[in-house]
């Protein structure tokens, strides 16, 4: 784990009269020009703001889709600079580059207290191979270089790791909270630690749930994986979602936990029903009463009372994944009830709650519940790796 990672941030860095290249998370959804949910964009102003105030020329880099290294007009990230400028309250200069001639003469004309954003990192084939004279031109444009992108940050591009290597740097304030809640959840824990891990599929997450047998107390599988661990302990799980040739993989988890002492929740009882569509007719059963012709869209009430009660005697949780259905009701009942107990004991002292990925933080919002969380990453490939134990790229490079 990342735990000792020895990264500067932005408060040990001599900003004044500094040109400062930030890379940044701008991937917003977009539709006819516009953007429709502005929060990556909002979380990035304090880093801004900072480099400011300490004297320093914000020059912002960001990806934007997957251009594939060419030029596509729907993916400039001119559109997104009204966002922008609404979030930061001033003007926003944008360059028709990231590298060359168009990015070198908006970066000289910069004036104290402006901000530039440069074109999609994307647009050049040399971003995401991480082409070191690709970012030797990146590096050319500025003095230090920060990093305030957690969420590209388990990716070697040119943007995210290449240029740390060439020039001062430092993580900004985004990028280091994030770190702090993650190295406080996985890296330092208070223990006993419980991970809550739900989504569709054990072959997506294998490497997660090795990692976390070894690291927390409690493990809590929800969702569709759920029923790939209930097949492999023989039950029958009808028309259920579920992996059915991972089954000796699973039983492969529950022994390694055994081995770990770490206690695996599966659900005791299931909500159940003929089709998958908002308010069918469902029932709750012994997760070993499943009928054939029916499928498990949600744990039961007595399985979510087991996993609040072993919540309670729990410091820290961890959480990635829902524990059903959740987009639909009733079938969101056991997410929701989990969620309100861990905000609860959040927001009584006892427990350090932190989660991540987008059905989770979906599941959190829908719940009502996602500010009441230690902290809600909004990266979703990042923080799995970093849950999975692996190095981030763009963490090491700040190192």
């Amino acid at each position: 784990m990342e735990t000792a990672m020895a990264w500067k941030t932005l408060d040990e860095m001599d900003l004044n009269g500094k040109t400062v290249l930030v890379r940044v998370d701008l991937n917003v959804p977009v539709e006819d020009g516009r953007v429709t949910d502005a929060t990556r964009i909002e979380r990035i102003v304090p880093t801004v703001e900072a480099i400011l105030d300490a004297g320093g020329e914000p020059v912002l880099l960001a990806h934007f889709g997957r251009p594939k290294g060419r030029r596509v007009p729907d993916m400039s990230l001119r559109q997104i600079v009204p966002a922008l400028e609404r979030a930061l309250e001033r003007s926003v200069a944008f360059a028709e580059d990231c590298i060359g001639d168009a990015a070198r003469q908006a970066v000289a004309a910069m004036d104290a207290g402006d901000v530039l954003l440069l074109e999609n990192t994307r647009f050049h084939e040399g971003e995401e191979a991480n082409d070191p004279a690709f970012a030797r031109d990146l590096a050319a444009l500025g003095d230090v270089y920060c990093n305030d992108a957690f969420s590209a940050a388990h990716r070697a591009h040119g943007s995210t790791e290449g240029v740390a290597r060439l020039l001062p740097s430092c993580a900004g304030l985004l990028m280091a909270e994030e770190l702090a809640a993650l190295d406080r959840a996985l890296g330092r824990p208070d223990r006993p630690v419980m991970a809550v891990v739900g989504g569709a599929k054990v072959s997506t997450k294998l490497d997660l749930l090795g990692n976390l047998v070894r690291k927390v107390d409690v493990l809590v599988i929800g969702g569709g994986m759920a029923n790939t661990f209930l097949a492999a302990q023989g039950l029958d799980v009808g028309r259920s979602l579920a992996e059915h040739d991972m089954a000796k993989t699973a039983r492969e988890i529950v022994m390694k936990a055994d081995e770990a002492g770490c206690r695996i929740l599966l659900p005791e009882d299931v909500v159940v029903a003929a089709e998958f569509r908002a308010n069918a007719e469902s029932r709750t059963l012994p997760a070993d009463a499943c009928p054939e012709d029916a499928m498990i869209l949600d744990a039961g009430p007595q399985s979510v009372a087991r996993i609040r009660e072993a919540m309670g005697e729990c410091r820290t949780l961890i959480w990635n994944g829902p524990l059903g259905a959740f987009e639909i009701p009733p079938f969101d009942a056991a997410t929701n009830a989990a969620a309100k107990e861990a905000a609860r004991l959040t927001r009584d002292g006892r427990l350090v709650s932190v989660a991540g990925g987008g059905d989770t933080v979906a599941a959190l919002n829908k719940a009502g519940v996602a500010q009441d969380f230690t902290y809600v990453s909004s990266a979703g490939g990042a923080f799995l790796e970093w849950m999975e134990g692996k190095t981030l790229p763009g963490v090491a490079a700040l190192g």
